[in-house]
């Protein structure tokens, strides 16, 4: 090949590229994190049982309390309410904790394609190609990639409202269902 001039193989594999894109740009919303951490959660499972039995076993604490003293101990029913709110409210926490982080990058502009998926902030840019995901699961409003790690400490939140065109949402679909698998 010469310099600066295409070959028609190149030119077509550009091509198939460009028509086999995906493109998004969004501001990262709190309610996106929050949607990438249940399903998470829903996944490991192990989260979510570890917090069961930790309420249940505040509730069995203060219940046990109670009995014994004959009374309702003001400390430890606020102490236990607190337990309970911060315990319930910890995805939220975690979500707001997680928008920090990725809030100061301004507007995400994501592209989704056969190679992987690269997504730029302001300040940065994420190359990942699709052998780092273990699948995806498709919620109302997002489309969330699971890491393959078995702690599954990554998760890729693609927003639907980042979508510009009405078949992206059907091209973004055929795309993750062709390179990974539905969890």
């Amino acid at each position: 090949m010469t310099e600066g001039r295409e070959t028609d193989a190149e030119a077509e594999f550009a091509a198939e590229i460009a028509d086999d894109s995906v493109s998004l740009v969004y501001l990262p919303q709190p309610s996106d994190t929050l949607a990438g951490l249940r399903v998470r959660q829903r996944i490991k499972r192990w989260g979510l049982l570890l917090r069961c039995v930790f309420l249940v076993l505040w509730v069995g604490q203060w219940l046990l309390g109670t009995v014994n003293r004959g009374s309702i101990d003001a400390v430890s029913t606020v102490v236990f309410f607190f337990v309970i709110a911060v315990v319930g409210g910890y995805p939220r926490l975690q979500a707001a904790h997680v928008q920090k982080l990725a809030g100061w990058q301004g507007e995400y502009r994501t592209t989704v394609t056969s190679a992987g998926i690269t997504t730029s902030g302001t300040h940065s840019t994420l190359i990942q190609k699709w052998s780092v995901f273990r699948g995806y699961r498709e919620t109302r409003g997002h489309f969330v990639l699971l890491s393959r790690d078995p702690g599954i400490l990554c998760v890729e939140v693609l927003p639907k409202h980042g979508l510009s065109s009405a078949d992206g949402l059907d091209r973004l679909r055929a795309l993750l269902d062709r390179h990974t698998t539905r969890v």
